[in-house]
């Protein structure tokens, strides 16, 4: 039997927990959250069936062989979208026009000249107002004038070209047409054709057969008249109440054009022609009248006139009814000038070459157009 004490015996070691991994192994991973279910997607409908091909052409007899041609699904077409309503599109300062809630349906519109009765709904007539009928009067006759003006020429500016041309035209035959009272009457009045606006008449005493122009005009008046051509020229002479003064009338109707007759009276105007005494028109002194004398000695005033709306040139040239000699003759816009002192100018005779061939231009264009006022 041994001496040693008999050691205890050592307990057995604790059972390990259930979380501590034994050793030399790995300790489990725990296990993740569970995700929810997501939701179950609805099935896609069915795609529509596909249209019907139509028949497809039999091809010509020399056509080529088609083309192989890739063919894709057809899909419905888009439904168009529905449009905005108006008050969604409204401006600022925009009147609502939508009935408030509660209220009645609203009138619908009722015919002209009615209104509505909103105490019977009934329509009764509207009244008119004198100033609305005055006002629809004046643009009816507005209306028909413009009509008439458009159907007679131009309202506004008195005559058309169409219409200008035929009475250019017209006035070239006035000198075989129009009776010779018409073109030369037998008195002349001139209400304050006189001087200090004294009122004149004047006797026709001779009317020159119609001739040209080579004789009645001087050699360089005619030259400057050369481009315009001259047709036929007529004269008449005349005498005043008193028969101390005398005048001759011309009338040159010419072969030009209009654009001639325009070129013409512009280059008088421009450069004076009509005042220059080597340009004076000759008188016609017709024996046994009181113009037997009346030469080219006897020329104390002249006007002369270049119409550019008719082919005819006016021209008057007047003196003294005694055949006296006037050494300085005056054109008649400078004697009919204040304060002029000539004795052309004293005794009148520019103011009746003046007045001669004023009446005989408004006569010309009255015979023409008859529209024209005779002065």
């Amino acid at each position: 039997m041994s001496t040693q004490a008999r050691r205890p015996d050592v307990p057995p070691p604790p059972a390990r927990r259930p979380e501590e991994p034994a050793p030399g192994t790995t300790a489990p991973t725990p296990p993740r959250p569970t995700t929810p279910p997501r939701p179950t997607t609805p099935p896609r409908p069915a795609a529509p069936p596909r249209p019907a091909t139509p028949p497809a052409r039999p091809p010509a007899a020399d056509a080529a062989p088609p083309k192989s041609r890739r063919t894709f699904p057809a899909f419905p077409a888009p439904r168009p979208a529905e449009p905005p309503r108006l008050r969604d599109r409204r401006h600022t300062g925009a009147v609502d026009l939508d009935p408030r809630p509660g209220a009645g349906a609203p009138f619908a519109a009722a015919p002209r000249g009615q209104e509505h009765d909103e105490a019977t709904t009934r329509l009764r007539p509207v009244p008119r107002s004198p100033r609305r009928t005055a006002a629809a009067a004046v643009c009816l006759v507005l209306g028909l004038g413009l009509v008439a003006g458009g159907a007679a020429g131009t309202w506004l500016t008195g005559g058309d070209s169409a219409g200008a041309a035929d009475r250019f035209t017209a006035g070239a035959a006035l000198w075989h047409d129009a009776p010779v009272d018409r073109l030369f009457p037998p008195t002349v009045q001139g209400k304050k054709a006189g001087p200090g606006g004294a009122d004149r008449t004047w006797t026709r005493i001779a009317v020159a057969p119609d001739s040209g122009c080579a004789k009645a005009l001087d050699p360089l008046l005619a030259s400057v008249l050369e481009p315009a051509g001259c047709a036929r020229l007529l004269r008449a002479t005349y005498t005043d109440a008193t028969r101390s003064e005398v005048v001759t009338v011309g009338l040159l109707f010419t072969r030009a054009g209009e654009q001639t007759m325009t070129d013409l009276r512009t280059r008088f105007r421009t450069e004076k022609l009509d005042q220059r005494r080597d340009l004076m028109p000759r008188p016609y002194a017709a024996k046994g009248t009181p113009a037997e004398g009346f030469g080219d000695d006897q020329r104390a005033s002249w006007s002369l006139t270049v119409l550019d709306d008719l082919p005819a040139v006016v021209y008057a040239v007047s003196g003294f009814a005694d055949g006296r000699e006037i050494t300085e003759p005056q054109p008649a816009a400078s004697a009919t000038a204040d304060g002029a002192t000539t004795a052309p100018a004293q005794a009148g005779l520019g103011h009746t070459a003046l007045a001669h061939t004023e009446r005989a231009t408004a006569r010309l264009r009255v015979l023409a157009r008859p529209d024209t006022e005779e002065r």
